[in-house]
């Protein structure tokens, strides 16, 4: 026998051992039917298996996020039990070392993705079995209201079951820490290094499929619907009606057949936006997001429906949130086209910072806290902070960074997400942001503005500030390594004609950011670039952006054709550095 025949029998024996202790007898069918075609000789059955045994699916600062589907590196019953098992093992020992003798307490809530509620279920069945008072949520629910839970509830861990934007065929598993498990810098947080770690040894060192206790028998508490009211009440009581009491705004939303329809209408309406309409075809939570191609806002086409009910109902406002409402995105009509434009990131993100600054102005009080956004977004909302007497941060991409930043008062990071009120939910919320956008809308349009002229002021301000992005998705991971290589080794020399001033590899880490694979350009005429690979997905990600100095709204016009004109330039280069 050959070594590949050897690794091939080896790789039929794994298979078989994993249906055989799988305890969901639709991933062990399905699995003992891929067997006997990879046996009988079909390579792409074959090519499956080796996905799918060929490696252990790796937790790390996003937990655990990969296609459903029998095998270790894939999200299934068993992964989750030993993701469950770990977890338990960690908060713990950590409860332990910070509060002897005492009891740790973890929230697990869910979305409507295939096999949420199951992995759910059994995370608070694992967790409830090893000693830990475990709260599970009444029903699938926002990723913002988990968050809000575990600081809420006062635990020690959360965990979300949820692939976000993710395809239909993904599911994932995000980890929370509160209370006693971590300090008062990332209460309610998302997990970063070297925490990561540490659950995914605990992780490693489960054996078995880890049988946790029958989930009839429950054991846990399962919380009453009112946790979703209570975060509803929190969120819409952001609302400033005092200084921005103007309502009168026609807004289509849609939840994008995920889970935050129902708890976002309800908010809005109650923060007083009554003028609400749902995209019927995308209101119900479905697993199949069949009317998208890719249920992520930023994704073209995702918003055609929106925005088709927008203009029939003759709208302002188009607000977005992803499957689990943790992002919000946003269209109205661009009064330079007459045409209905979602906004980017960058462009909410500058809207939503100049809107707190103007609430904490016009409630009398003096600026004091930080703004903060990811250090791939956008420069202006530095600039807005330092005018408006707010300090600043950058962080590495990722919420886990933004919400840790000391004193936070805002943040955001161009993939849509912006956290609006930290003292509620420590992370993005796509909720909570829908309610200060609508205000901002709506202050603007009682001004006889739109949102787009309120972007244009700050521009004339601070410089219009224009971003764009290229990503490039890749097969081979190691890939992604060799474009970083070939930029390390043959740096640019300009981008868009300017000479690179300054070049800084992210990977060796500063004073205020930890080190992360990337690259940072900055030309003379302030123009700048980062190349980074993805920390979810097999894609390369550069980001571009370019300021165009504005002293007069009539300047407008040829400042953005301009901006537009030094982004392809520089996009162009950004191509022939990576050799493509």
């Amino acid at each position: 026998m050959t070594s590949t025949d050897a690794d091939f029998q080896q790789l039929i024996n794994d298979a078989r051992d994993w249906a055989a202790r799988d305890p969901d007898p639709a991933t062990s069918t399905a699995l003992t039917e891929l067997i006997e075609l990879a046996s009988s000789g079909v390579p792409a059955a074959r090519q499956q298996l080796e996905d799918s045994f060929g490696g252990t699916l790796k937790f790390g600062t996003a937990g655990l996020r990969a296609a459903l589907g029998p095998g270790p590196n894939r999200m299934n019953r068993v992964v989750v039990r030993r993701a469950a098992a770990g977890v338990a093992n960690y908060l713990l020992e950590a409860v332990a070392a910070a509060a002897p003798g005492s009891r740790p307490r973890a929230v697990v809530g869910y979305d409507a993705r295939h096999n949420s509620e199951v992995f759910a279920r059994e995370s608070a069945a694992i967790f409830t079995a090893a000693g830990i008072e475990t709260y599970l949520m009444p029903s699938a629910l926002p990723t913002p209201l988990l968050a809000y839970a575990v600081n809420a509830l006062d635990c020690d861990g959360g965990v979300m079951v949820t692939a976000s934007h993710n395809p239909p065929q993904d599911n994932g598993y995000k980890v929370y820490l509160g209370g006693r498990a971590v300090g008062d810098s990332g209460r309610g947080a998302q997990i970063v290094p070297p925490i990561d770690g540490a659950i995914a040894a605990k992780i490693e060192a489960v054996s078995g499929s880890v049988e946790p206790i029958p989930m009839s028998d429950g054991g846990w508490t399962l919380l009453p619907q009112s946790v979703e009211a209570d975060y509803a009440a929190a969120v819409a009581a952001l609302a400033d009606t005092e200084h921005f009491p103007h309502r009168d705004i026609s807004i289509v939303l849609t939840p994008m057949h995920g889970v935050g329809g129902a708890t976002a209408v309800s908010v809005l309406n109650a923060a007083g936006f009554k003028n609400v309409t749902m995209v019927a075809e995308q209101a119900e939570p479905d697993p199949e997001f069949p009317t998208v191609s890719f249920p992520n806002p930023e994704e073209p086409g995702a918003l055609d429906l929106a925005i088709g009910a927008a203009e029939m109902a003759g709208a302002d406002l188009v607000l977005a949130n992803d499957p689990d409402a943790d992002r919000a995105a946003v269209a109205a009509i661009d009064p330079d086209t007459g045409a209905w434009r979602m906004l980017r990131g960058d462009e909410v993100g500058a809207l939503l910072g100049a809107h707190v600054a103007a609430r904490w102005s016009a409630a009398g009080q003096e600026a004091a806290g930080v703004f903060a956004n990811s250090i791939v977004s956008s420069r202006l909302l530095s600039q807005i902070a330092a005018a408006k007497g707010f300090d600043h941060a950058e962080t590495l991409t990722g919420f886990k960074w933004i919400s840790r930043v000391p004193g936070l008062v805002y943040g955001y990071e161009e993939a849509l997400g912006y956290c609006v009120a930290p003292e509620l939910v420590r992370d993005k919320d796509g909720i909570a942001a829908a309610v200060l956008i609508a205000e901002l809308a709506a202050a603007a349009k009682a001004a006889g503005k739109t949102i787009f002229d309120t972007l244009d002021e700050l521009y004339l301000v601070h410089g219009l500030h224009a971003s764009d992005q290229l990503s490039i998705r890749v097969a081979d991971l190691g890939l992604l390594q060799a474009m970083m290589n070939r930029l390390r080794v043959n740096p640019p020399e300009s981008f868009g004609g300017s000479p690179v001033d300054t070049v800084t590899d992210l990977a060796e880490g500063s004073e205020s950011l930890p080190p992360t694979d990337g690259l940072l350009y900055l030309t003379r005429n302030q123009s700048r670039v980062i190349v980074r690979p993805s920390g979810t997905e097999p894609k390369l990600k550069c980001y571009v952006e370019v300021i165009e100095p504005v002293d007069s709204a009539a300047e407008l016009p040829e400042a953005r054709l301009a901006a537009r004109s030094a982004l392809d330039l520089v996009l162009a280069d950004v191509r022939e550095a990576l050799g493509l």
